[in-house]
């Protein structure tokens, strides 16, 4: 898509998908449209008019069974009426519902109201209406016990603790960025199917394969996915490696890939220059410092907050870039820095994944 966008829920898992790969895809900064600004018809209008597109991400997910219900539809109403309200209306309103809409729970019968609603006052409009029934999300930075059982084995795994499967059943899965892209109008791929088992078993196999600094097997785009959200429960750390040395010199062992070889490079760089000062979207991406002194500088995007790394080949250590995080690593030494670079996936110049960004 082009254009201006408004977005309700943005301080929320999905909302916080769509801003960064809105970001990414180089859109215009969205109007942001908090709780106050739904309650007010008035404001709502100032914030919506003229702009080309309006995405509805904010709901109720959990609470008392009256709550979600009502609380849903009392969302949809208010911007019902702050839409009829605009001297010029959006062109298109899109609607983040679920493949549980109308399946007779309090969520889901809310939802499919809510969807009603949004419709009459579209049609009433002249605008466009795209009612996007997403599955159960995943992604990055969800909320444990909150928005998908990912995040809640994730964020258990990533405390120490061994997921437990109550209820075994299978689950169709969507990415919260492909998510955002179906409803930024963009192409986004299908759903895959995972039971309850199978999740816990794969996560707890990456975390018993990246506590000792390895990369497991990430055979397809699912399973990267799936790694970096279970990454993003862990806190960025520089993991010192095991440095073997004898009379002929010493060994470092900086990247073990239990599957597919991916990408290594390495670069030099002179005092006081900074590489980097760009975020991924679902690259994994390895950097270990082989000589010289670096400092490595991290900052999850949209977020204030950086993370920073004083690393030197004399002590190695690596640091891996958490997916949606801005990055960039500078020469701080006196000498010629040389850094190893590692990537899950051979570099594709149509499709690099990799977007400007100052930390």
């Amino acid at each position: 898509m082009s254009g201006t966008l408004a977005l309700t829920g943005a301080g929320g898992f999905l909302g916080w998908h769509v801003r960064v790969l809105a970001r990414a895809l180089g859109l215009p900064e969205p109007v942001l449209i908090g709780r106050d600004d739904l309650a007010s018809p008035e404001r709502l209008a100032g914030l919506m008019n003229g702009v080309d597109r309006v995405v509805h991400v904010a709901g109720i997910n959990r609470g008392e069974p009256t709550d979600v219900a009502d609380g849903n539809v009392a969302l949809a109403r208010n911007l019902c009426a702050g839409l009829r309200a605009c001297n010029t209306p959006p062109k298109r309103i899109v609607f983040a519902n679920s493949v549980q809409a109308g399946n007779g729970t309090p969520y889901g019968d809310g939802k499919a109201a809510a969807a009603v609603l949004l419709a009459e006052t579209t049609r009433w409009l002249g605008s466009q209406f795209d009612d996007i029934l997403l599955p159960n999300l995943f992604g990055e930075h969800g909320r444990p016990h909150y928005n998908s059982v990912i995040a809640t084995f994730s964020r258990i795994l990533a405390e120490g603790g061994q997921p437990r499967v109550d209820s075994d059943r299978e689950l169709d899965l969507l990415h919260a960025t492909d998510a955002a892209a179906l409803l930024l109008g963009e192409d986004a791929p299908g759903t895959a199917r995972r039971s309850v088992r199978q999740l816990a078993e794969q996560l707890t196999d990456y975390a018993e394969t990246y506590r000792r600094g390895e990369i497991p097997a990430l055979p397809d785009r699912f399973d990267v996915r799936l790694f970096n959200t279970y990454r993003s429960h862990l806190a960025p750390a520089a993991v010192p490696l095991p440095r073997h040395a004898d009379q002929r010199g010493a060994l470092v062992e900086a990247v073990k890939v239990h599957s597919g070889g991916g990408q290594t490079f390495c670069s030099s760089t002179v005092p006081g220059v900074t590489r980097g000062q760009h975020f991924h979207l679902a690259k994994v991406e390895r950097f270990v410092v082989v000589s010289g002194e670096a400092e490595i500088r991290m900052r999850r995007v949209l977020h204030d907050d950086v993370v920073t790394f004083r690393v030197t080949g004399d002590e190695p250590a690596l640091v891996d870039m958490p997916a949606m995080w801005a990055h960039n690593i500078t020469n701080v030494g006196a000498g010629e820095l040389t850094t190893l670079f590692w990537a899950n996936d051979l570099f594709d110049p149509a499709h690099p994944d990799t977007y400007p960004e100052a930390v």
